[in-house]
């Protein structure tokens, strides 16, 4: 996904992680390259054994920081003179003595100000061509040292992690503030607030937009040590999670019988969840399956589930009775050692390093929202708690158990049966992706001519395929960008020894959806610095629309009359199941702030009891089930913290998307919207769709939905 904005959480090591890994996983991995410029945000320099200095205190004293500014608007006038303020004060605040005594940072100041509006504008772009020169080759050694982790080589090696775990970015801030380059970026293009770009940015020009992103790379002074410590956590528990296969063809049922085909392996919590939804349509034997997969997941959540049988074939597995076997009979079955935990609690040591060096915010829970996503914590979770406390979560819920004709049960927070392929033969629609998709080169030959029947020009479909090349992934596959012109998109995705399955390509879709956002976002904005979107939701909204596009692409129409208003059901839905999954991802990362000494045992009791919090406040009146942990299986709240929150922003996001561009042409508006590049969140939507964020849209439209005494007369299984 591609633009956790970036999330500039952490300077461009995490970066590189943060924004760059997201499994159905929108893009994670994907993210970075929108985000690159603002992931060096939190760069480094200052070394760990300086931390002792005065972090929060200027070195610079007032009076000199006074002289500075004096003569520099005597020299450059007064219209110059908030730049100057903004750009002294900034250069000050970050300076210590290393680098300088205070006459030098005088001399540096008045040396290299550039007060004239024409070799400003000269320095911008020279320093706009280099930083892409920079992180674009960045990205690159980050993607290509990646591949033993990432793309199906055959064994992993240890060194692979190694190599993996390497960032070529970790000392860019501690080297550009040592050369004075990052002192020259501030002082001539001073960051402004959030606030600020919120009051000046309606009126500011794309120059002035694009000077201000440039003023958000320096805004902080990260040792490289933490950098590199965080890139480690991050690697860690990526690996964690791309290797944790369940062998659901080893499960057994209290009879001893299997039900799942015999090789059949599955990633969690993606592959799992995509199976669970796969088998509504399946009967009695579907339902079996479900609850089988449910037990799996609850297994994993209290890590009660047997180590032996991690990514591991050779045992076969009771998940309700938690017995293990191995040639017919029942062995020891030690739980895996709070393994889950042990990684987010990792992640948390190491993210919370950084909080001494980045005051604007102080800790990673502001980073993640307001730094990277550039909405508040709290406007984020208020639009998540009152959607959840909305009267029409019920009414659905007792639509899909009509539809079910059974009660609901807790994985029902899965359910897709609104979907047009819901009620399809999916074994018919395995067997014409693996047909048409049979290896990537297939998949990837076929992307100018997807884009073609989406209303892409022949010409520009040419074009934005020549920037996006598909790979074979280790894991279920992700999206990952390209961070300058010359360089291509990456689609990692997962294809069989006999093509590429249904879910595969409903995926790749969804990732393809990425890349060609990727790709507009970098090579058809008016300047580098603007690049991406203003967050990762917005890139995940783009491939959510574009997925919904899967089963056309395959020639496949749905003539449905009540499409509309399923599909305004299924955003509503999805937005539901994942807007708890963030609730939870948020309040576990506040307790971790509050109790920075937990250990993992504390930890895992945590989440399942705030998992159950949840749910029984916003899920079990609907669900009509006390106590179930299920919102805590998300893998992306171990490998991507707090990235989840994107997801249900870019549900919002993409219904009004939908909303707008009904009726209009999809390639010519996207172009337009995409190539609008990173404004604040707030403000690319009114530039858009003409309104903000908001839930309204689709409430409204769910209202409207369950309006329809067709939807509401459906009462057959789906």
């Amino acid at each position: 996904m591609i633009s956790l904005f970036r999330h500039f959480a952490v300077s461009l090591i995490v970066f590189f992680y943060l924004c760059l890994n997201i499994p159905n996983h929108c893009s994670m991995k994907n993210i970075l390259l929108i985000l690159l410029p603002v992931a060096l945000l939190f760069g480094q320099c200052r070394p760990v054994d300086q931390r002792k200095e005065k972090s929060l205190v200027s070195f610079i004293k007032q009076p000199v920081i006074d002289s500075v500014m004096n003569k520099l608007t005597k020299q450059f006038g007064e219209v110059n003179k908030t730049r100057i303020e903004k750009g002294v004060n900034q250069c000050a605040s970050l300076w210590t003595s290393q680098d300088g005594d205070e006459i030098a940072f005088e001399a540096f100041c008045l040396k290299y100000y550039a007060g004239d509006p024409v070799q400003r504008e000269i320095l911008f772009n020279r320093f706009s061509a280099n930083w892409e020169a920079l992180f674009g080759r960045f990205n690159m050694i980050s993607l290509d040292l990646k591949r033993g982790m990432h793309l199906d080589l055959g064994e992993m090696l240890d060194i692979d992690e190694i190599f993996g775990a390497y960032e070529p970015g970790a000392h860019f801030n501690d080297d550009f503030f040592n050369n004075k380059l990052a002192f020259i970026t501030v002082l001539n293009f001073p960051n402004y607030s959030l606030k600020e770009k919120e009051e000046l940015g309606p009126e500011w020009s794309r120059s002035e937009w694009a000077h201000a992103r440039m003023g958000d790379l320096f805004t902080a002074r990260v040792p490289a040590e933490v950098n590199v410590k965080i890139a480690e956590a991050l690697t860690a528990a990526d690996n964690y999670i791309s290797g944790y296969n369940i062998y659901v063809g080893n499960l057994l049922d209290d009879e001893g019988k299997t039900h799942f085909d015999k090789e059949m392996k599955l990633l969690s919590h993606w592959n799992l969840r995509d199976e669970l939804k796969a088998n509504y349509n399946k009967g009695d034997e579907g339902l079996l399956k479900q609850q089988m997969i449910y037990q799996v997941m609850l297994r994993i959540i209290k890590q009660e589930i047997p180590d032996s049988v991690i990514n591991n074939p050779s045992f076969q597995w009771n998940p309700v009775s938690n017995k293990l076997y191995k040639e017919g009979k029942e062995v020891a079955n030690p739980p895996e050692p709070d393994t889950r935990y042990a990684n987010l609690l990792n992640l948390f040591n190491n993210m919370k390093l950084m909080d001494p060096y980045t005051p604007m915010y102080p800790t990673y829970i502001e980073r993640a929202f307001d730094g990277g996503m550039e909405i508040p914590q709290e406007q984020v979770e208020k639009l998540f708690t009152d959607f959840c406390s909305s009267p029409q979560v019920k009414q659905v819920g007792d639509l899909i158990s009509k539809r079910l004709g059974r009660p609901l049960q807790p994985f029902d927070i899965w359910y897709d049966g609104f979907k047009p392929r819901s009620n399809m033969n999916m074994e018919l629609l395995d067997k014409t992706t693996r047909a048409k998709y049979p290896d990537t080169k297939a998949f990837e030959a076929d992307i100018p001519g997807m884009l073609i029947k989406m209303g892409f020009k022949p010409d520009m479909a040419k074009e934005i395929a020549s920037h996006i090349t598909v790979d074979p992934a280790r894991g279920s596959g992700h999206a990952w960008g390209a961070a300058m012109k010359g360089d291509k998109a990456h689609l990692r995705t997962r294809i069989g020894k006999d093509g590429m399955d249904y879910k595969g390509y409903n995926i790749a879709i969804h990732e393809l959806g990425h890349n060609v956002e990727q790709t507009i976002s970098l090579y058809m904005v008016d300047n580098y610095m603007m690049q991406g979107v203003p967050n990762t939701a917005f890139t995940e909204a783009f491939a959510f629309t574009f997925q919904k596009y899967d089963l056309e692409l395959l020639g496949i129409k749905d003539n449905d009359p009540d499409k509309e208003a399923m599909a305004a059901i299924d955003n509503f839905w999805g937005s539901y199941e994942i807007m708890g999954v963030s609730l939870l991802d948020m309040k576990v990362w506040k307790w971790l702030y509050e109790n920075p000494g937990a250990t993992k045992e504390q930890l895992k009791e945590t989440v399942v009891k705030t998992a159950i919090d949840i749910w029984n406040q916003y899920y079990a009146p609907v669900f009509g089930s006390n106590d179930s942990p299920i919102l805590a299986i998300y893998s992306h709240m171990i490998d991507n913290p707090l990235y989840l929150s994107n997801y249900p922003v870019g549900h919002l996001i993409e219904f009004q998307l939908d909303l707008f561009l009904k009726g209009k042409n999809f390639a010519d508006e996207a172009l337009r919207i995409y190539s609008t590049g990173r404004l604040i969140p707030q403000l690319w939507m009114k530039n858009a769709v003409g309104s903000e964020i908001s839930i309204k849209p689709l409430l409204d439209a769910t209202d409207m939905a369950l309006s329809n005494q067709s939807v509401l007369g459906s009462a057959k299984s789906k």
